[in-house]
């Protein structure tokens, strides 16, 4: 696997890069700098719908569309799921106002500096590597949904459950190209300049599977500029 052992997330301050992907939710292409200069964006940097994580997140963050757009601000999901895959699983599972992106070879998060964490098997760097005998150590605690905290595996494997998710060969592909990718979220303005994130990345992976609190997200987004 191919590692850029010197990539690390943009920041807050840090202008965002353009880029064009195809749009799952409607036709055409979506661009960062279809926002630029109009209205900022928060934009969710997600791996694919293979992740059962992901997909709760992306749902989380749908719910905040709303809110978000009484304070002028769009939202941009992201995925690393092909069109035509992730259009099927959200005619299942529509959520209402949702703008999403397809990225499967992961252009965008290479572009916003979210590593592809390599999995080992005692060897830890992180972000860039993590050990199994570290990830299998981690717990996933998700009241409501798991009977109790779980490691990661048995977590997703659960949840897959739970969902009714069966992987296709199209998921099997980006598992095996990106298993391992970091997710972000990135508030930009109106001038695309980065004002506030919230990644994976930090904390030796206490933030793996993570999310954004909904205050947190919030109050960022109030003290954007005007």
């Amino acid at each position: 696997m191919e590692q850029n052992y010197n990539q690390s997330p943009l920041k807050p301050g840090d202008r965002a890069p353009n880029v064009v992907l195809d749009a799952i939710t409607h036709g055409g292409k979506i661009a960062i700098d279809d926002f630029r200069g109009r209205r900022p964006v928060l934009v969710g940097l997600f791996r694919g719908l293979h992740c059962a994580f992901c997909r709760r997140q992306i749902a989380a963050m749908a719910e905040l569309e709303t809110p978000l757009r009484d304070q002028g601000i769009d939202s941009l999901t992201v995925v690393n799921t092909p069109t035509e895959r992730a259009r099927l699983y959200f005619r299942y599972h529509p959520l209402p106002n949702l703008l999403a992106a397809s990225d499967p070879d992961r252009v965008s998060h290479r572009a916003f500096g979210l590593p592809n964490l390599e999995f080992t098997e005692n060897e830890d760097q992180w972000p860039y590597k993590v050990g199994m005998n570290t990830v299998m150590s981690m717990r996933v605690d998700l009241p409501g949904e798991l009977p109790e905290p779980m490691d990661p595996m048995a977590a997703g494997d659960l949840l897959d459950k739970l969902d009714g998710y069966e992987q296709t060969d199209e998921d099997r592909q980006m598992i095996a190209d990106g298993y391992g990718q970091l997710t972000g979220e990135f508030l930009l303005d109106r001038d695309g300049i980065i004002r506030w994130s919230f990644t994976e990345v930090p904390g030796g992976g206490r933030q793996l599977f993570a999310s954004p609190s909904r205050q947190e997200l919030m109050s960022a987004a109030a003290q954007l500029p005007a």
